[in-house]
């Protein structure tokens, strides 16, 4: 059988068994959830709740500051005892809420209730409500991808269970475990959008994943869930990114500058399908995820259901995930694409799909070099670039040549910088124009 994929990549150390072979185990409540009003792209959240109120658990406490932006939760019942900066796990120092839990009080019950009967809208509110957001990483506001604009019409539903990055294995494990949920989350989506074709893309290194898939689907009655299929896609990073996604389920391209909607398809991951699943049905907000937390240097790593707000630090000291060694890097995310931490006060967010701790042996540094012009950034860019050329020109400050070199459609997966043979930090010069592009178009 032909495996579905997309042009360039790699094939870099998945490194996932180890957790893998874990059950899923449920983190403890944080004592103090740190609670960031800004978990998403778009503006940051509104506090609506001042220091010494009493929350509960799933309350609104920073509400939506505009059309794209999403309602921020308590993850907790408690006081509020702070709202000040803290450190978030990419942005640096952002307004947060402190929320110090009352270890009085059990976690909510939330129960299920008959959606038959609401509208479109009603349910688009509920995901709105509730906060949901990418949870592949890209944190965009799921309530607007459920909008499209006039003239927009979403054809094509993709679920996304590809998980290309190393280490991680939460979307593995929430496939294998909850694909009854998702079937039943993808159903809401396909009554908003009722597109033509919907199916699932996973790469074929999660078998289970796939059978639990073929599985549920097999039993379905709906006609409208029938039209769901399976895609087999070949391993390869960066699979799950939506336009390589896209390329490798249809063939078609995302034009260059524009957005998937702009020829009819929508991109969901399949964390982000679960969470529609908890909102509509059960009128839960988005306050707790399934993290990966592992590395070389983790004594049990595993695959742990964690609130929303919960420290890293909170984490280990309160459940004895023992570092069997001093930690030289932790990177909240994959080895690929995650960002590395000074220490361990950052919180888990909306989307922290993982924590990765490395030790010494596991973190090599590399010195820069001349480039040698070997074109393997080139034969392995995803999106068809010249990482090579965008980075000379934004070394040297020449920004108009980086713009007129597509720099901005670079999707910052790190394969040129894994392949370069002078070790150049591609990614961190392309980041630079991106960034002063930007600033130029203000």
């Amino acid at each position: 059988m032909t495996l579905s994929t997309f042009p360039g990549g790699i094939h870099p150390p998945y490194d996932k068994e180890p957790t893998i072979k874990e059950p899923l185990r449920e983190a403890p409540l944080p004592d103090i959830a740190v609670i960031p009003l800004i978990q998403h792209i778009g503006t940051p959240a509104r506090a609506v709740v001042k220091k010494g109120d009493y929350v509960e658990e799933s309350q609104i406490i920073g509400a939506s500051a505009g059309f794209i932006s999403s309602n921020v939760h308590s993850s907790v019942y408690g006081e509020v005892i702070d709202i000040k900066n803290a450190f978030h796990p990419s942005m640096g120092p952002v307004e947060s809420i402190f929320v110090k839990r009352d270890k009085t009080k059990e976690k909510k019950h939330y129960v299920e209730i008959d959606i038959e009967k609401l509208s479109k809208e009603e349910m688009k509110e509920k995901i709105r409500f509730a906060g949901i957001v990418g949870m592949g990483g890209a944190g965009f506001p799921t309530h607007v991808k459920l909008s499209p604009p006039e003239g927009k019409r979403i054809k094509h539903l993709i679920i996304n269970g590809a998980e290309c990055e190393p280490y991680l294995t939460c979307d593995h494990i929430l496939m294998t475990k909850k694909a009854h949920e998702i079937i039943r989350g993808i159903d809401i989506v396909i009554r908003i959008l009722n597109p033509e074709n919907v199916c699932i893309a996973i790469e074929d290194n999660k078998k289970a994943a796939h059978f639990a898939f073929k599985k549920v689907l097999k039993d379905v009655i709906p006609k409208s869930l029938r039209k769901i299929k399976l895609v087999s896609l070949r391993t390869k990073y960066p699979q799950g990114g939506e336009k390589q996604l896209i390329k490798a389920v249809s063939g078609l391209e995302v034009p260059p500058g524009g957005l998937p909607m702009d020829i009819g398809f929508l991109v969901q991951n399949v964390g982000t399908i679960y969470a529609i699943y908890e909102a509509v049905y059960f009128n839960k907000p988005l306050i707790e995820r399934i993290v990966t937390i592992t590395g070389d240097a983790m004594y049990r790593p595993g695959n742990f259901i964690v609130r929303v707000g919960s420290t890293l630090k909170d984490i280990l000291d309160t459940y004895g995930l023992e570092l069997f060694r001093d930690p030289e890097k932790i990177i909240f995310g994959g080895p690929m694409m995650g960002v590395a931490q000074p220490g361990l006060d950052a919180p888990v967010i909306k989307g922290s799909s993982g924590i990765v701790i490395l030790s010494g042996k596991a973190v090599r540094s590399y010195s820069e070099r001349q480039c040698i012009r070997c074109a393997k950034c080139v034969d392995v860019c995803p999106v068809n670039l010249l990482p090579t050329e965008i980075m000379k020109n934004s070394k040297k400050g020449f920004w108009e040549q980086t713009e007129a070199l597509h720099a901005t459609d670079c999707i910052e997966c790190g394969a040129c910088a894994y392949v370069c043979p002078s070790r150049i930090p591609l990614v961190q010069y392309i980041k630079t124009g991106k960034s002063r592009i930007a600033e130029k178009r203000q």
